[in-house]
C-alpha cells in the first residue's frame, strides 16, 4: 500500500491544502492520504492557533475524499517534531510505502526544522507547487543538497518505491489561498459560536 503523510497545523485548513492532497493522490497513486492536524507547529507562533478540535472539523469538512484519513495521531504520540513522528510510523507500519507531502511553500524554511535531514532520509518526499514557491526548489537548501536524491516528474508514480533520499516536485493547479492570509482577513469566532451559526 502506497500513502501519503501530509502534515501540518492546518490553522485554518483551506481548498489550497486538499488541492496539495488531491494532486499528491493522483500524481503519486496513492491508495490514501494521512492528513496529520499536528498539535502546534514549534516554529510558529501559537497565540492564534485554533483548538485542535476544530480544526480536525474543518479538515474533514474540506477534504471529503474517502481515500484521504484526517488524523491527530501526533497529540497522542506526545510528539509535534516531524522527524520523530515519521520514525515511529515508520517503525509501526513496515508493510507501507510511505511518502512524506508538503507544499512548495515549506521548502523555504525547511532546513529549519528539527533534524530536517534525518526527515528527508527517513522517507521519499513529494513537494507540490504553491503560488510563489514554483521555484523554491531551485533555490531552498534541501533542494540544493538533495539535487542528485530528486526524481523526474515524470516517474512520480514510482516515487514510493525508492529508497530515501528521494524527492521530486509536482507541479499541477494551485490555489492562492494561504492560512497565514486567512488568519488575518476573517475575525476570530469561537467554537461555541460556530455551533450556534
Amino acid at each position: 500500500m502506497k500513502v501519503g503523510l501530509f502534515g501540518g497545523s492546518f490553522n485554518p485548513p483551506h481548498e489550497g491544502h486538499a488541492l496539495v492532497a488531491d494532486t499528491a493522490l493522483r500524481k503519486l497513486g496513492l491508495d490514501q492520504l494521512w492528513w496529520i492536524v499536528t498539535p502546534g507547529n514549534p516554529l510558529k507562533n501559537h497565540n492564534d492557533l485554533a483548538p485542535l478540535a476544530e480544526r480536525i472539523a474543518l479538515s474533514e469538512k474540506i477534504a471529503p475524499n474517502p481515500r484521504i484519513k484526517v488524523t491527530a495521531f501526533e497529540q497522542a504520540l506526545g510528539q509535534s517534531y516531524t522527524a520523530r513522528t515519521l520514525e515511529i510510523v515508520r517503525a509501526r507500519n513496515r508493510d507501507v510505502r510511505f511518502v512524506w507531502v508538503m507544499g512548495a511553500d515549506n521548502l523555504k524554511n525547511f532546513h529549519r526544522w528539527q533534524n530536517w535531514r534525518k526527515i528527508v532520509s527517513t522517507f521519499p518526499i513529494a513537494v507540490v507547487d504553491r503560488p510563489g514557491s514554483t521555484l523554491a526548489y531551485l533555490s531552498s537548501r534541501m533542494a540544493r543538497t538533495f539535487d542528485y536524491a530528486r526524481i523526474d516528474e515524470d516517474d512520480a508514480l514510482s516515487l514510493a518505491f525508492h529508497a530515501a533520499p528521494a524527492w521530486t516536485f509536482i507541479h499541477g493547479p494551485r490555489s492562492p489561498l494561504s492560512s497565514t492570509a486567512l488568519r488575518s482577513t476573517a475575525p476570530r469566532v469561537s467554537s461555541d459560536a460556530q455551533r450556534s451559526l
